[in-house]
Order: structure tokens, then sequence, then C-alpha cells
């Protein structure tokens, strides 16, 4: 910590290169939406036909969004409101940082909670819990674990407690370490479940569920679900990648960085859906069943299976780093605000976040099932988990992503957007920034809006 002209200045972390980026950036994309609902969405709404729309709403929407984030977080080399208060002081523009903090506490309220969820399954898989289990086992045991009181509380506790000491080793050695070495590893544990699921009777089933392309389920509906998937998805409008860009090298490829975090993510997702279905349609289970199949019926089918816990434990530590990973970029938001613009360090910055979602969390986790301690309290008729969860991914998120689609598409110096892009010509994409300007201009703006009525109810 330095003191230049009577302020304070911390001295700021980074990754180290290329390939940590890239790790970092795909560590915060994927989460367990990639276990359960990109699949899931994929396979009731089209299969390859939503699959195919996906692809162009993250061209659309996903990609000008998450470039116009880095060029706000790499410029700034500041946390996401103080990179809007450097770029555009004195204006209004510094609330939207601000937006994006709120919207990643309320996130990680409910978010942490089903982390929670997932370690102790995790936990049981270790502990051979599931070798004998039935449906109506799995579904006591999954519901012991959602109405607590005190089993989704612990579990939230664990959760934030590993997240914290990860962050408190800083960038390199926390968030960069740990990425690098838990990404590549997701893939490994991904591919050894599909392969044991391919081998199963039946696994054809799963693939068509997945796969097959049925432009007839293309729905205007469906079409704007897949739209407000691509955008949430990638961290977009949370100042995630505002924050893990103000950490970028000089030299990191804004346009190469973008696009393979997006496939990779899509990648990430598919090979889930490729482990998933096919095991479930070889045992005749409900391939509808949400976000249940996950935590009830997959110890149930992986228990049927020979190998089946070893197998079982490898799905839910899979699971168990998606979680991680997305969660050490949500609170390295909070963590980065709270170092910068409050003066804290960054030790003291995680425990008074860790101590804030947890406490704020703890509501939601109690409150996720009419029969929980706080399941009889409602605000706007939703639970605290429900309310947590609409306010962020229903309006804070798209409003948030339209304002930096606005600023960095009209705001923003055109000429420092395109030096910034092209790291000062070294990236020669001259039609590439051209055509992001358009987009981001004009197309990812309307999209948002639409997003947003349709997210609110207004439209759908």
């Amino acid at each position: 910590m330095q003191t230049v002209q009577g302020q304070t200045k911390l001295r700021r972390d980074g990754f180290s290169s290329g390939l940590a980026v890239f790790f970092a950036t795909l560590g915060s994309a994927v989460g367990l939406g990639n276990i359960w609902k990109f699949p899931y969405l994929t396979g009731q709404y089209g299969g390859g036909a939503f699959l195919l729309v996906y692809l162009v709403c993250i061209l659309l929407v996903g990609l000008p969004i998450m470039l116009g984030e880095f060029y706000i977080g790499r410029k700034a080399r500041r946390n996401a409101v103080g990179a809007f208060a450097k770029l555009a002081p004195q204006t209004a523009w510094k609330h939207t940082g601000t937006l994006a903090v709120l919207a990643v506490y309320l996130i990680m309220f409910f978010y942490s909670c089903v982390a929670g969820w997932v370690y102790f399954y995790l936990f049981k898989a270790l502990s051979g819990d599931f070798a004998q289990i039935t449906l109506e086992t799995a579904k006591a045991q999954f519901g012991n674990v959602v109405i607590g009181p005190w089993s989704p509380i612990i579990w939230q506790v664990i959760v934030m407690a590993v997240v914290s000491a990860i962050l408190m080793l800083g960038v390199q050695k926390g968030i960069e370490k740990i990425t690098k070495t838990l990404m590549p590893l997701l893939f490994i544990l991904i591919l050894i479940c599909d392969i044991r699921a391919l081998t199963l009777p039946g696994a054809a089933e799963g693939l068509n569920f997945l796969f097959q392309v049925d432009f007839s389920k293309l729905t205007p509906t469906v079409i704007l679900t897949a739209l407000g998937l691509a955008f949430f998805k990638l961290s977009l409008g949370m100042g995630v990648m505002i924050t893990y860009s103000s950490y970028f090298t000089a030299d990191t490829n804004f346009f190469g960085t973008a696009t393979k975090v997006a496939l990779s993510d899509t990648l990430v997702s598919m090979l889930a859906g490729i482990a998933i279905f096919p095991t479930v349609f070889s045992f005749g289970m409900e391939p509808g069943a949400g976000p249940g199949l996950l935590f009830m019926t997959i110890p149930l089918v992986f228990s049927k299976m020979p190998f089946g816990n070893t197998l079982l434990v490898a799905f839910f530590f899979l699971t168990s780093i998606a979680a991680t990973t997305a969660m050490l970029s949500l609170v390295e938001v909070l963590v980065a605000y709270l170092a910068e613009e409050h003066g804290l360090s960054r030790r003291i910055s995680v425990l008074v976040n860790a101590v804030i979602i947890v406490a704020f969390g703890a509501l939601a986790a109690l409150s996720v099932d009419k029969a929980s301690l706080l399941g009889h309290i409602t605000i706007f008729d939703k639970g605290f988990f429900d309310l947590f969860d609409y306010i962020s991914s229903n309006i804070l998120l798209p409003v948030g992503g339209l304002l930096v689609a606005l600023f960095v598409g009209y705001a923003a110096d055109r000429e420092d957007v395109r030096r910034e892009l092209t790291n000062r010509g070294a990236v020669r994409l001259a039609g590439m920034v051209d055509l992001f300007f358009f987009v981001i201009r004009y197309v990812t703006p309307a999209a948002l809006i639409v997003v947003f009525l349709n997210s609110v109810g207004v439209i759908g």
C-alpha cells in the first residue's frame, strides 16, 4: 500500500498470462447453470434448434457486452464502481457500477445457498450414504438440507469459508492458481461422466432429447429464453467482467478471449447434458424435473450403476468446482469494491463480505420451501430466496447490461475504445471493431430492452 499526495493507493494484483486470463474468465462464466439449466432448456426448447438460436444470441448480445466490459475494466484498472467513476467522473454513469455491486450481493445471497446444497451432496457421496438410496429417501434427504433449519446455514458457511480462503490469497495466488487447476479438472471429470453415460443402454434416447433439431418448438418465448440465457450465462451486467478485466495483462486479446470463453462455456454445458440425459433416460427418470433432478434423482441413478458411487463423487465434485469458480468471480467484485473504494485491506474486505453474504443469505436459505423456518414470510408474493433471484436476474442484470452497452456505444470516446480493443493497433481487426460498434450501439440495446420487458412480464 502506498500513499500518494495524501491519498491511499492500493497496489493492485493482476493475472500473470493470457492462459490465466482465459481460465479465470471461463471460471466466472461456468456455474451451476451449466450443469443443469443450460442442457435442460436446450432439451426442452428444440434441442439443436435452441442451441443455434443461443449461439446467435451470444454473437448479438453476449460477446458485445463482454467486450464492452473488458474495455471498461482494463482501461480504468478499477473495480466496477471505481471504473465508471474514473472513466465518467461527475456523471450519472457512476451509478452503473453501484447497480452491479447490488446485483452481485443479491445473487450471492441465494447462490451461496444452492452451492451449500452441492457441497452437502458431495460430502454425502464421499461418505457413501447413497449406496442404498431409494426415491423416497432421496426426496427426504433433499428436504432435510433445504428445510433445515441448521443444515442449509452450516453448508452455506462452509462454502463461504472455502471461497474466502481462496480470495484472501489474492488474484494470482488465489483466483488464478485455483481456476488454472480446477477448470481443466472440470473438463476431465465431465468427460469421464460422459463416457460412462454413453455406454448405458438407451443412451441414444437421451442424446436425441438433447440434440434433435425441432424448429417447431422455436416460439417467440423460446427465442427470448435463449436471448436471456446467453446474457446471464456469461456473467454479464454484474461487474464481474469489469473487475476481472481490470486484472488483464496489457496484451490480452479481447476478441480472442471473449470468443474462447463463450465457446468453452457452451461446450461445458453441452458435455454436462451428455452426462445427465443419457443417464436419466437409461433409468426411466423424468427429464423435465428441474433442479430436483440434480439433487434427488441423480444420486438414485448413479447408485444403480457399477462404480456408481465413484461416478457420483466425480459428478458432485465437478458441480462443486463450477459453483466455487463462479462464486470466486462474484465475490471478487465485492472484495475489489470495498478494498478500493473504502480503503479496506483485502483480508478485511473478504471477511466483511463473507459476513454480509452469510447474514442475508440465511434469509434465502431458510425460505426456499414453505415448510422452511421463514417460508411463510413473503414480499410481493415471493419468499426471500425467490425475491433475491427475481430482483437481480430480472431487473438489475438486464438494466446493468443495457447501461454498459449505451456507455460504450455512445458515452465513451470511440477512438479510445478502438485503441483498447485492438491493443493500440497490435491486433489487426478493423472490420470486427466496426461491426462491434454497430452491434453494441443498435442491436444489443434493442435486444436487452426486449429481454428486460420479457423478464418483468410486460411482454412474452
